[in-house]
């Protein structure tokens, strides 16, 4: 397939992807308002949804590996763009997410947000966040599930050095549960900005928990380290190198 037909494919697929979007959420919508389990059932549809449009319209294959979590823990993913979110709720039974606070005012997604008992923070408040958001997980531990949390704060183009933040060392802390750090290679295939997707395999890997109990700062070096170095992994495998800073 030439380029101009895969970027036309490309754009084809992001139409009907949030045609699907709102039509999915309109229909989940009653389910929803009776029970927390219509959301997420609602989510869950339109994400595989989106991994089997994927492949089969512009050859983006994807896939999970390790252990998907269960139970009450907490989730420190990489985020390249929005596929690593639909992996993860793809597969994951109760996903619900530190968000931007802006999300919570978007049509349809801030509802499905809220329901699911996402966590809205703003990001430019700083150590006043941090507190915020620490508050607002507390009270949000009504609604079980598994917590996910991007460190870095933001989706990261693939080779691009971001620090992670404290805060996910501090939110560990805080609930004192298992955390399960996760890598990936999305950013690859699916930028963070653009329409072209490439064809290939887009992988979400679950690495091993990283038990309670742990120091903040030894728990976000160990963060640091594992998921980069497997999504290094996993972007190498995809075909893509980098030169790291020294």
């Amino acid at each position: 397939m030439t380029y101009p037909l895969r970027w036309l494919m490309s754009l084809l697929f992001i139409a009907q992807m949030y045609l699907a979007m709102l039509v999915l959420a309109i229909a989940f919508a009653p389910y929803a308002i009776a029970s927390r389990n219509g959301a997420w059932a609602g989510i869950r549809t339109y994400c595989r949804w989106v991994r089997f449009s994927a492949r089969h319209m512009v050859g983006l294959r994807s896939e999970i590996r390790g252990t998907v979590p269960q139970g009450e823990v907490l989730i420190a993913s990489k985020h390249q763009s929005f596929f690593d979110i639909i992996l993860i709720c793809s597969v994951v039974a109760r996903p619900k997410f530190i968000m931007k606070k802006e999300l919570k005012w978007a049509p349809l997604l801030g509802f499905y947000a809220w329901r699911i008992g996402c966590i809205p923070v703003d990001r430019g408040k700083k150590g006043r966040a941090i507190a915020e958001m620490k508050k607002a997980v507390a009270a949000g531990s009504a609604v079980p599930g598994q917590l996910i949390i991007y460190p870095q704060g933001t989706r990261v183009a693939p080779g691009a050095a971001l620090p992670y933040k404290v805060g996910t060392g501090l939110l560990y802390q805080q609930l004192a549960q298992p955390c399960i750090p996760a890598a990936t290679n999305v950013g690859v295939f699916w930028p963070r900005h653009g329409i072209y997707r490439r064809p290939g395999l887009a992988v979400v890997e679950f690495l091993p928990a990283i038990v309670p109990g742990r120091s903040v700062a030894d728990f976000m070096a160990e963060l640091e380290r594992v998921v980069e170095t497997a999504s290094d992994a996993l972007m190498a495998e995809a075909g893509f190198t980098y030169a790291k800073a020294a």
